[in-house]
């Protein structure tokens, strides 16, 4: 399973959801969502947007764990 941080490396840049929604081009509620659930199903198009507008590399943002880690955010 893939958990997403895109809410802890837009934390370390300094970068809001407001802010990171503008730049990368995505509804503030995908964001939202995102940062709430790092467990979301998100889509390769949006994936290179949040790339792109945080300035890392894909596996910044994505962390590989095993389903029993995951607990109950799944």
């Amino acid at each position: 399973m893939l958990r997403l941080k895109v809410k802890e490396v837009a934390e370390k840049k300094q970068v809001s959801m407001h802010k990171l929604s503008q730049q990368a081009q995505v509804s503030y509620n995908i964001v939202r969502r995102l940062f709430n659930n790092p467990y979301q199903i998100v889509n390769t198009d949006t994936l290179g947007r949040l790339v792109d507008a945080l300035d890392c590399e894909v596996e910044e943002i994505l962390e590989r764990v095993k389903n029993d880690e995951a607990g109950e955010d799944t």
